[in-house]
């Protein structure tokens, strides 16, 4: 039986995974590379079958009273007029804004304490090589450790490095053509319950969302392809959107002075994470490591809550053979997964019009669909959830998992 397993990232899909391994009895260890546990990030919402994985750990309703407080999305003019809105409320399910909206490392901590008390956590550190065999994998760290591990489970970002190390040059990422900043900048009393979302000509995008910590969380985006802006230090990004937007209007001026002092900026260019396999031998890709759909796919937390789960619980089955339980992983998960990577690459062109004349189209075309004689039927465009694995398979395993 494999006994010993290392998760590397200790974010929702590494914490989760050490949670469920933990309660089926498996000794974890997680290595993140952050000299502590990271709060930050942005609103991600998790749906349906996720939110039946959270309900068998007993989180769901701890979830849930985290939200960010956000009741719907409204598309707004230069002067902030609504142009379009959708409260979820009145949709009877989740549309733009999901019931279950939640901000990255409050869903990370609320794993991650329970997580922590049944597995080891090491921050500040990370993995610098693994030697793959078939008695064990041994795996050298970058703070000059070396130990020897049943399963090397990887669980981390789009760009992860672990990843690399067994994989290399094996993800062919498809890029979506959407550049992307987030960050926190100070709440002002004007700002609301909604998800606000502005359009100015050239594929420019600006987002104000709130959150439950008195802040609001700010979102700047341009529709192009990839120039390398992914790989610039934070200055040259911050300097490059500075430029971009300086002429957006609405409330671009707010959000470029905010951004100068926030203490969480993350920009990327979007790319979805495409590989052939998951696992070699004993190591085993998850998350956004494994198959990073990006946030079009308005489904990534519930990839990783769900793929998480099933990856362990496929473990507890086939904790004799790795390689079936990670054959099996990846059975029950690569159909979901190839339908939340198939946004369609014209979408953000779409959403993110560079003329005057189709900003004026799409709003009218949103306006229109939200109407309330329609507005359900487009939600369904915005919340459709590929099927998911039949999770019935690990139902006799909740009676053996530890308390």
């Amino acid at each position: 039986m494999s006994n010993r397993i290392l998760v590397t990232g200790a974010s929702v899909a590494g914490n989760l995974t050490a949670w469920w391994l933990a309660r089926y009895g498996f000794e974890v260890t997680v290595v993140e590379r952050t000299p502590e546990f990271r709060n930050g990030g942005q609103n991600i919402d998790v749906r349906e079958i996720g939110r039946e994985v959270l309900r068998r750990m007993g989180l769901e309703q701890a979830a849930l009273g985290k939200g960010t407080g956000e009741e719907g999305t409204a598309w707004v003019d230069e002067q902030g007029n609504e142009l379009a809105k959708f409260i979820t409320e009145d949709l009877g399910q989740d549309g733009p804004t999901a019931e279950m909206e939640i901000l990255r490392g409050d869903l990370a901590r609320l794993l991650y304490e329970p997580a922590s008390a049944l597995s080891e956590f090491r921050f500040g550190d990370h993995v610098r090589d693994i030697d793959d065999s078939a008695e064990s994998a041994k795996v050298m760290f970058a703070s000059g450790k070396t130990e020897n591990y049943d399963a090397v489970i990887i669980a981390e970002g789009v760009g992860s490095s672990t990843r690399e190390l067994v994989f290399p040059n094996e993800n062919i990422p498809r890029f979506m053509d959407l550049t992307i900043a987030y960050f926190t900048i100070p709440r002002q009393v004007d700002d609301d319950s909604m998800w606000r979302w502005y359009n100015a000509p050239g594929g420019r995008s600006i987002s104000l969302r709130p959150d439950a910590h008195g802040t609001t969380r700010a979102m700047l985006s341009i529709q192009q392809p990839p120039e390398g802006e992914q790989w610039w230090d934070v200055e040259q990004q911050k300097a490059y959107l500075r430029n971009r937007f300086a002429d957006a209007g609405w409330q671009a001026e707010r959000v470029l002075a905010g951004m100068e002092d926030t203490k969480d900026f993350y920009f990327d260019v979007l790319r979805q994470v495409q590989m052939d396999r998951w696992s070699k031998g004993r190591v085993i890709l998850t998350g956004d490591a494994a198959w990073c759909a990006t946030p079009l796919a308005g489904i990534g937390a519930t990839l990783a809550v769900v793929g998480a789960y099933v990856l362990a619980s496929e473990i507890k089955l086939n904790s004799s053979h790795m390689e079936q339980a990670a054959a099996a992983y990846e059975e029950a998960m690569r159909p979901m997964v190839k339908q939340g990577q198939g946004v369609p690459k014209f979408a953000p062109r779409i959403m993110n019009p560079h003329s005057k004349l189709g900003i004026n189209l799409l709003h009218g075309i949103l306006n229109v669909a939200s109407k309330p004689a329609i507005r359900n039927l487009t939600a369904k465009l915005f919340a459709s959830e590929p099927k998911g694995p039949d999770l019935s398979r690990y139902e006799r395993l909740m009676n053996t998992a530890a308390v």
